[in-house]
């Protein structure tokens, strides 16, 4: 039986968030399904698991996303077929906050505002505390409470929130939120620096 791929999985997919993540994933020695990106996600479930299995090492930085669309949206069914795949341990969501106002929340452990601070209370795409503890709007969330993930991290709009998270500054949150699902997964990685 082969090993199961350790994968982080994130409900944001656009141009912002793809090249963010592909910055956190070469700074922690882990891999970004650069493939995965788009607004709304055009890959399906399989199509994702086979590219996970050719990623040269783990951790594996997947995106996912549903442009708002409400209910279950092409990015929630990969996600499913991802997180539910017996090949597949997964270590924990990044879930991205927007501004959609259709109800379609969940819960989260941990969130991470855009001064980098840990909350118990959710964040809204600017990475500003919301009033809710525990939980936070979002748009590919939608069925994370259905699945059996270890932690959930809430942040903000991926590579933007006023510019805290851009690129060009490291992306120190969304690095921050890649790291401690790692650091509570128990995984050994080795971060490259520069």
């Amino acid at each position: 039986m082969e090993e199961r791929r350790q994968v982080i999985l994130i409900t944001d997919g656009d141009d912002y968030a793809r090249r963010t993540i592909e910055k956190v994933a070469k700074d922690i020695g882990g891999r970004c399904i650069s493939m995965s990106h788009g607004n709304p996600s055009h890959l399906t479930g399989p199509e994702i698991v086979k590219l996970i299995k050719k990623a040269a090492n783990d951790p594996v930085l997947v995106m996912f996303d549903d442009s708002g669309f409400m209910g279950e949206g092409a990015g929630e069914k990969a996600l499913k077929y991802v997180a539910n795949h017996q090949d597949i341990n997964v270590l924990g969501v990044i879930a991205v906050a927007s501004n959609t106002h259709q109800h379609e929340w969940t819960r989260v452990d941990v969130c991470i505002d855009r001064e980098g601070n840990l909350t118990p209370f959710g964040v809204d795409k600017h990475g500003l505390p919301d009033l809710e503890i525990g939980r936070m709007n979002g748009d590919t969330v939608y069925c994370l409470d259905e699945l059996n993930i270890p932690i959930i991290v809430g942040i903000g709009d991926i590579g933007k929130m006023s510019k805290h998270d851009h690129i060009d500054n490291g992306s120190p949150i969304t690095k921050k939120a890649v790291e401690i699902i790692i650091e509570r997964s128990g995984l050994n990685v080795t971060e490259n620096e520069g």
